[in-house]
């Protein structure tokens, strides 16, 4: 199995233009999700998002940390032991610091990643081989899982059409890279809590080593104030993954179930 956790789905998922608003309205500190994640017949890992205040470097920020480990059968051929860490300012969705620190199957990366908007500069710390270095950035980058809350905030479910599309400078490792997503259109879908209204959304990603081609991903959030995650579908290079909404807590606003 190709190195695609839920964690590295999520972080490719998220695109929005424009400028972030100037409070953050869609989420909170306490916010937390959890997902179930299938690989073909296999109850493949689980996985974690969560949202907490903290200050670094004297500044009071945003901290989630999403972690990802491997069960049931995959656990005895294909271990996966995954935390990704992005902290980012609390009045607009703009990373200070990002932490990718991974094994799957062996394959390690433990990488940290400051930014500094002033310079447009992000210092790479490769902790596995010690090296660091300085590259440049955009001055809207987001990192792999700030993405995915700048989209929840800056996204209005109101007013967003089917084939809207928005795009977005991604610094992941030592590269920025460019990402499209596009709105599908509005659904009810079947979830652990009942029938959901959802929005669908296509990212556009990098088809080879992981995904089969560049249309393998198809995401689902609510279609309310909250947009949390709720479906995850993909099709990798050696079968496919769905990840799916098992519990969550801390929403900042309520959520609905459809009735029937």
């Amino acid at each position: 199995m190709k190195k695609a956790t839920l964690l590295l789905v999520l972080g490719l998922l998220l695109t929005s233009v424009g400028s972030a608003p100037e409070q953050v309205d869609t989420f909170k500190s306490g916010e937390w999700f959890k997902f179930r994640v299938h690989y073909g017949v296999f109850n493949a890992c689980y996985a974690t998002l969560q949202v907490n205040e903290t200050t670094l470097n004297g500044k009071e920020v945003f901290h989630v940390k999403g972690h990802g480990e491997s069960a049931g059968m995959l656990d005895w051929f294909f271990k996966v032991d995954d935390t990704y860490e992005s902290y980012f300012m609390k009045d607009k969705v703009k990373p200070v610091r990002f932490i990718r620190k991974i094994n799957e199957g062996g394959h390690k990366k433990d990488i940290q990643i400051d930014f500094d908007y002033k310079t447009k500069k992000a210092l790479v710390h490769n902790k596995k081989y010690d090296k660091k270095q300085d590259v440049t950035i955009p001055k809207n980058a987001q990192d792999m899982v700030s993405a995915f809350y700048y989209m929840r905030d800056e996204v209005d479910a109101a007013t967003i059409q089917p084939g809207d599309e928005f795009i977005l400078p991604m610094f992941m490792d030592e590269d920025t890279h460019q990402f499209k997503l596009k709105f599908l259109k509005r659904e009810i879908i079947d979830t652990e809590f009942g029938k959901m209204r959802a929005l669908k959304f296509r990212p556009y990603v990098m088809s080879g080593r992981v995904f089969k081609e560049e249309e393998s991903l198809t995401v689902w959030v609510s279609d309310d104030k909250n947009k949390m995650p709720l479906r995850i579908k993909a099709d990798i290079a050696v079968g496919s993954i769905k990840a799916d909404l098992e519990a969550f807590k801390g929403l900042k606003h309520p959520f609905t179930i459809v009735v029937d």
